[in-house]
């Protein structure tokens, strides 16, 4: 790599995301967005170099600090370059704070030791398959041949994810989690901006990056933030990892105009920015109109219920009181099968055991009254609202006779197929929210965003949910967190190859 490139050429420019916001996404899109007007593309404290505060000079600016930022801070600060994280919210995490269920990782150590066969190779068809054959197929094979890496890479800096379960789509099981039940995403955002902190690159907050500054036609910087001033912060590389646009309601219904009132299990700040930022500055983007709807979000609160709870053993339950679908198919097609229920919601219905292995269920969902429950399954169908309690008891008593005398499933689920049998028995009332967002900018294995002429944009880098093509027309669960230390990891390495051509 020489940092040579084809991109667009400018003597010294900073371009607002306002054209794109403005032109090919609409001009509701743009007054939702903060900072963004919709007259004129001058900042509106004056120029941008010429007001902005000069905040010093780096190796690699990293925007995001959420599972994939955070992740490559860490790759690149511990290669010894000077790095400086950037975070438009308050918080840091940003939807890796959401993850519930686990992540994906092929031929690892705990496979084995469990007995466990899985490859690569089949961990990269699953993806293929399960994305609608739509992703792309070199990214999807460089995620699944580094996962491995990634989880003992995790373990080195302190995080571990020993305990195996199955997702939907997946043929084996291979979705790794923490050890204690805790939902996977609070649980590493917290040990890597611990670790961000010790080591010194602590996320500033409340930053919100409104341009990236290009010089010869490269990266040299870019400007954010914080709603009072601007800041130039100078770089040869950027590296975006600010996450999709799943919060975004006007974007999404570009695409889908049946989710503008969905509920969105995303964080606020999901809002599509840095595809908007690169765009400006002439990157290509792939499979936006891939939107990703879960099948199971609580609708009063948008909280996500793990897909690991029913890849534990839980069962769907229509407002008849029947089961109506395999649980654990992709969540597309399980989404598809809720809507076409009366009413276009389910019951997830469990036993102990799950409850017992999940701390989210009665961190996220007990605590605020959403779990219904009861001692015996009659009583657990009189809480539940709408539902024949003879179907109810008839439809769990079928799926344990079933794997009791080891018949077929009525559905043809054939993965965690656990009896309801250990009470008290629980319930929570579901419904389809959206939750991710498959396409975003074009990227190649060396996560270099492209140009719309397909030539990398010298020093400009991405990785996380803001990129599109590794999920294709649908993302497996535990894929988004496979993603983001994969390519998080993999930018890192690639700004640094950057840098020293």
């Amino acid at each position: 790599m020489n940092g040579q490139t084809n991109a667009p050429q400018h003597a010294h420019t900073t371009i607002s995301r306002r054209t794109f916001l403005a032109g090919s996404l609409g001009l509701g899109l743009a007054a939702m967005l903060p900072g963004v007007g919709l007259t004129g593309c001058a900042p509106q404290n004056g120029s941008a170099q010429t007001a902005a505060k000069d905040e010093g000079e780096f190796d690699i600016i990293v925007v995001g600090a959420g599972g994939a930022g955070m992740t490559a801070a860490l790759s690149a600060q511990e290669a010894g370059a000077n790095v400086v994280l950037l975070e438009k919210m308050a918080v840091v995490g940003g939807n890796t704070n959401f993850a519930e269920g686990g992540m994906n990782a092929s031929q690892t150590a705990l496979q084995k030791e469990e007995g466990i066969e899985d490859s690569n190779e089949l961990f990269a068809q699953d993806t293929f398959v399960g994305g609608k054959e739509l992703g792309d197929k070199e990214l999807i094979r460089y995620m699944c041949e580094n996962s491995n890496a990634a989880i003992e890479r995790l373990a080195e800096r302190g995080m571990h994810l020993t305990k195996i379960s199955t997702s939907g789509g997946a043929s084996v099981p291979r979705i790794h989690r923490p050890e204690d039940g805790s939902a996977v995403g609070g649980y590493l955002v917290t040990h890597m901006h611990d670790l961000c902190t010790e080591r010194g690159i602590g996320a500033r907050t409340n930053m919100n990056v409104e341009s990236l500054i290009m010089e010869d036609g490269k990266i040299a910087g870019l400007v954010a933030s914080d709603g009072k001033k601007e800041y130039t912060f100078k770089a040869p590389v950027v590296i975006l990892a600010t996450g999709g646009f799943g919060a975004n309601h006007e974007m999404l219904a570009q695409y889908r105009p049946e989710l503008i009132d969905a509920v969105t299990t995303n964080q606020p700040g999901a809002q599509g920015d840095g595809i908007a930022i690169a765009t400006d500055i002439g990157a290509d983007t792939v499979d936006l109109e891939h939107i990703q709807v879960h099948p199971t979000v609580e609708q009063s609160t948008s909280i996500l219920l793990s897909e690991g709870i029913r890849g534990d053993g839980a069962i769907l339950i229509n407002a008849e009181g029947n089961r109506f679908t395999n649980e654990l198919l992709t969540r597309d097609k399980v989404t598809a099968a809720e809507w076409e229920q009366p009413g276009g919601w389910a019951y997830a219905v469990f036993d102990q055991h799950v409850y017992d292995d999940n701390k989210s269920i009665k961190e996220k969902f007990e605590k605020q009254g959403l779990l219904l429950s009861g001692t015996t399954l009659e009583e657990l169908a009189s809480s539940m609202d709408e539902i024949d309690p003879a179907n109810f008891i008839s439809a769990v008593t079928t799926y344990n006779d079933c794997i009791e005398q080891g018949l077929d499933d009525p559905f043809g689920r054939t993965a965690s197929l656990n009896p309801i049998v250990n009470a008290p028995f629980y319930a929570v009332k579901v419904a389809p929210g959206i939750h991710h967002t498959m396409g975003g900018l074009k990227i190649d294995t060396a996560t270099r965003v492209l140009d719309t002429s397909g030539n990398p944009i010298a020093g400009l880098f991405a990785a996380g949910e803001v990129t599109g093509g590794v999920h294709g027309g649908n993302r497996l669960g535990g894929n988004a967190v496979c993603d983001i230390n994969v390519f998080g990891h993999r930018a890192a390495e690639s700004a640094l190859e950057y840098l020293s051509a």
